[in-house]
């Protein structure tokens, strides 16, 4: 390899170290800072996004970017140019002081999102996200985009994908879900209600999440789980993953599953390749197929009548006193119940799609001016009574349940959804090439599902864009049609219902 393509490397691994502090310090921020270190943080913060910036953009490398373009290169070297003229082009529109001011207010905004969701008062962090709405637009008007102003935001978390290809098949979905979550509403069964709503002690809870994290493969070595407000994935890179949950004494859902989610992003993070750490090739794809990671594992698998009949027994023994007369169809009932609620995080697997589609729609509005900040309460409230049919009580149960708008992350909840399709298509194929998985499952050996993962996605990281790999690993384009027919296969069959 030339002296060329050696320097341009040696540069990528300044930029990985930099955003591995990044990383590490708003994992901080998460878990153990202490409130009166927002303002230093914030600073700290600013610095390390302008430095990361003057990195990117730095004449070396900008040099080094275009002579490298003109080589024949080929594999990882191709891909690493590639994705880092693509992000080198859109940072070199940004001056610094605009990077710098972006990432400050995100890091006191998100304090002040903390302070008005504990309070339920949308009015204290109004003013921070109408300034982060501004800057992001902003944003928007100088890197440049086609068609609507969301795509230059929404390519920064799932590259080459636009709002005008993705609506309609949100609509799709919108068009299947609505009527099936009243057909479902209708039957009035609610078969987690006296089975997951009692109290289960959190020490348990954590022998329980413990567990599962050890049996879909996850390296304590290598990683780590805590508590959050919020959970989440923070991966700096595959050798120290950051997992977070959260416990309620009284809902044994909300930790298990949530675990289990955070654990497939964790996996991911972990079965990277090695040989490209550091480097664009050695990065996920894109959200979207992060979030395809961790709702296989939490609904697919963790909600699939397999996995319980090795778990409940487990799951009995931690909780005798409140599941001893709950057999295993009941418990998996339970553990699908759908029901229209007001949080993301809890929703079940019909549901949740139409919580993304509110935000989703919500946040093209605000880009385009049609919604004003002032105006999103009540906006979120309408849409909740629209699609789920309920309206929250108050400010904290609605729009100010999510962290994401206080970070900036604009254009990010589109991912979520996307990540449910790429799933039920990535499982459908996993079954294809696995036929015996749900009885693997069944014994508890989740390892066989593990291997696969790795193998056909982990450990390709960004080697193909997020559509060739889909196809790659499946033989087809990205369709909606594997998730509607898996949700109506399984709630069908739970419910009683026929297409």
């Amino acid at each position: 390899m030339s002296r060329t393509y050696e320097t341009f490397v040696e540069r990528l691994h300044e930029l990985a170290d930099l955003g591995h502090a990044q990383g590490l310090m708003s994992w901080d921020q998460e878990t153990y800072m202490p409130p009166r270190g927002a303002a230093m943080r914030a600073r700290a913060m600013g610095t390390l996004a302008g430095l990361y910036h003057e990195r990117l953009t730095a004449p070396e490398l900008v040099a080094l970017v275009a002579d490298l373009k003109d080589a024949e290169l080929t594999g990882d070297a191709a891909v690493n140019v590639r994705e880092i003229d693509r992000q080198q082009s859109r940072s070199l529109k940004l001056p610094k002081e605009l990077v710098v001011e972006l990432s400050q207010t995100e890091s006191l905004g998100h304090e002040a999102w903390i302070g008005a969701r504990e309070k339920s008062d949308f009015a204290l962090f109004q003013p921070w996200l109408e300034k982060i709405v501004a800057l992001k637009k902003q944003v928007a008007e100088r890197v440049g985009y086609e068609g609507a102003m969301y795509n230059a935001l929404l390519d920064e978390y799932e590259p080459y994908a636009r709002a005008e290809e993705i609506a309609p098949v949100f609509a799709q979905l919108k068009a299947q879900l609505v009527p099936l979550v009243e057909q479902i509403t209708a039957t009035g069964l609610y078969p987690a209600r006296g089975v997951l709503d009692q109290e289960y002690p959190i020490e348990q809870q954590e022998l329980l999440g413990q567990q599962v994290l050890a049996d879909m493969g996850f390296d304590m070595e290598a990683g780590r789980l805590d508590l959050a407000v919020h959970p989440f994935c923070a991966g700096t890179s595959r050798d120290d993953v950051r997992l977070t949950t959260r416990y309620s004494a009284d809902w044994l859902p909300g930790s298990l599953f949530g675990t289990i989610h955070e654990g497939g992003h964790g996996l991911y993070e972990q079965g990277l390749p090695a040989d490209a750490s550091g480097t664009p090739a050695g990065a996920s794809v894109s959200l979207g197929i992060h979030e395809s990671q961790s709702r296989l594992w939490e609904n697919m698998v963790g909600r699939s009548k397999a996995f319980w009949t090795h778990y409940l027994p487990k799951l009995r023994a931690l909780f005798p006193q409140q599941l001893s007369a709950v057999d295993l169809d009941a418990f998996y009932a339970a553990v699908n119940q759908v029901e229209p609620s007001l949080i993301r995080v809890e929703a079940d697997e019909v549901t949740y799609n139409l919580h993304i589609l509110l935000r989703f729609e919500l946040e093209c509005d605000l880009i385009e001016g049609q919604v004003a900040v002032a105006e999103l309460p009540e906006a979120w409230n309408e849409r909740m009574e629209q699609y789920l049919g309920i309206r929250p009580p108050d400010d904290a149960l609605g729009v100010l349940q999510d962290t994401h708008w206080s970070c900036g992350l604009l254009g990010y909840f589109p991912t979520y959804t996307l990540g449910n399709l790429y799933a039920a298509q990535f499982f459908y194929q996993a079954h294809q090439d696995l036929p015996d998985l749900e009885a693997q499952i069944a014994q508890g050996a989740l390892g066989p599902l593990k291997d696969w993962l790795n193998e056909k996605i982990h450990a390709r990281g960004a080697r193909a864009t997020a559509s060739e790999l889909v196809e790659e690993v499946t033989g087809a384009k990205l369709s909606a049609d594997y998730f509607i027919d898996y949700l109506w296969e399984k709630f069908g069959s739970l419910y009683g219902l026929s297409r």
